[in-house]
């Protein structure tokens, strides 16, 4: 037994020697830190809900009911007294606060908020990962920031308070999905590490599963219901990480290693010092932007189609999260990263268009929103494969701060995605999310041209390592 561990690399002894109670625990340990994608997902999309324009109807008993129906298009065009909402304002904060003809930055402003926040905490929280920190601390750090201040949020007052609240949320939340995938990936041998790596995806499925069946048993209650019941369980797992689970032994070792990793943003800093290392960094989040943009904004524009159930609608987008979670799961060992990256982002950005071209009957709905299905999925799934194919590009000592990186490019992405929804829900322009969700990813998605493909490659742990590896794959390619 000592003579097969001793020909294996040091890394790969440091997490199994690190391990007394065998191969299952370290399993175990990677599921439950997957676990935390399944919050993040519910505090991601949970403006769907929470912040969309409840549906209204034109008062009978109403003088001005005449005029109601002569411009019930546009509720902004009608004389108070008209319409009523179908279901209570506390049902959602935009009529609760009467922001129904407010504009589109202010109709956008939480859910913008709170990508905004994940791109503030993404710069000031994710290199502590690599350095003081560590995976494992800034993972419980994360959770509990965006879980507490998700809770607190049922405590706002007016759109300012509660947009203030979404930022902190989201700033908490940045980092949520970056430590745990790095620390999943780093608590197992090399041989599980893509599989792994997957599992967050389908915690995160999960996740956005649970919102609309949520918010439907919630229906017509206030919609801070949905904010107490995604974060207070939350809260508990942020203890439950705590106690159970062990620091990544990879950055343990790099960490004893390297002295200089310890300091503040060093990590960053030898991301823009190696020149190899810049250049992939800025193409991978290129990609990334793109991603984004299309991967949060949809959800968020299901409203926007002829096709208008919005339980059902992001019932269907949550379920298409599966499939792409399932393909990379089993394909990932086969799949080239470039290709397969380039040829999802197509197939979604093209997908997306063609929403915008389908007009007609009920049958067009139906193929409109066959159509928004499958360019989500494929924009799942290039994000599934994005994320994996980014902790191959990256080696130990920066892995963190380069997937968090990326990841805030997603972000990036996403928190413009609700002014282009909210542009073209207040201006009933009902193409132009979709339209511009699908150049944004078509055009992204060819930066992919230049990095260098990783498949079948070995994690390397420091800078060293990731510039032979780089000449290598250069000779390769």
């Amino acid at each position: 037994m000592v003579e097969p561990l001793l020909s294996l690399p040091i890394m790969e002894r440091c997490i199994i020697q690190g391990d007394e109670f065998g191969n299952w625990t370290q399993l175990l340990q990677a599921i439950l830190v997957s676990f935390a994608w399944f919050f993040d997902a519910q505090q991601t999309f949970i403006s769907a809900f929470t912040d969309a324009q409840p549906s209204w109807h034109c008062t009978s008993s109403s003088s001005s009911s005449s005029d109601c129906n002569s411009f019930n298009n546009n509720l902004c065009n009608l004389p108070k007294g008209s319409w009523a909402w179908d279901l209570p304002p506390h049902t959602s904060v935009i009529s609760e606060w009467s922001l129904q003809c407010d504009g589109s930055i202010i109709t956008g402003l939480p859910a913008s908020s709170f990508f905004m926040g994940c791109l503030t905490g993404g710069f000031l929280l994710s290199t502590l990962a690599d350095s003081s920190l560590g995976r494992k601390n800034m993972l419980v750090i994360s959770c509990l920031l965006m879980s507490i201040s998700g809770a607190i949020t049922v405590f706002s007052t007016n759109i300012w308070m509660y947009s203030f609240l979404r930022f902190l949320s989201g700033c908490g939340r940045a980092t949520i999905g970056t430590s745990s995938l790095v620390l999943s990936t780093e608590l197992v041998t090399n041989q599980w590490q893509s599989q792994v790596g997957i599992l967050g995806y389908f915690s995160f499925t999960m996740g956005f599963l649970t919102l609309p069946a949520i918010a439907f048993i919630t229906r017509g209650s206030s919609w801070r219901l949905i904010y107490l019941w995604t974060c207070l369980p939350a809260v508990f797992y942020s203890f439950l990480v705590h106690f159970f689970v062990r620091e990544s032994p990879r950055w343990l070792y790099v960490i004893g290693q390297k002295e200089e990793v310890i300091n503040l943003y060093s990590a960053i800093k030898m991301l823009l010092e190696k020149n190899w290392a810049f250049r992939r960094l800025v193409m991978v989040m290129c990609v990334g932007f793109g991603f984004g943009m299309v991967y949060y904004g949809m959800p968020l524009a299901v409203e926007n189609l002829a096709f208008n159930n919005l339980y059902l609608s992001n019932t269907l987008n949550a379920l298409s999260e599966l499939p792409a979670s399932l393909a990379t799961f089993f394909l990932i060992g086969k799949l080239s990263r470039k290709g397969s990256l380039l040829g999802f982002a197509m197939l979604s950005g093209i997908c997306s268009i063609g929403c915008c071209i389908v007009e007609g009957d009920k049958y067009f709905k139906l193929l409109q929103m066959g159509l928004e299905l499958i360019s989500y999925f494929s924009a799942c799934t290039a994000v599934d494969v994005l994320l994996i194919y980014a902790l191959e590009l990256f080696p130990t000592c920066v892995r963190n701060s380069a997937v968090a990186m990326v990841r805030q490019t997603l972000v990036f992405g996403g928190a413009l995605s609700p002014i282009v929804v909210a542009i073209g829900r207040n201006n009933n322009v009902k193409w132009f999310s979709y339209g511009v969700f699908g150049l944004s990813i078509i055009t992204c998605g060819l930066f992919v041209v230049w990095l260098p493909e990783t498949k079948g490659t070995t994690l390397c742990d420091t800078m060293e390592e990731g510039e032979s590896k780089e000449v290598t794959l250069l000779f390769a390619n």
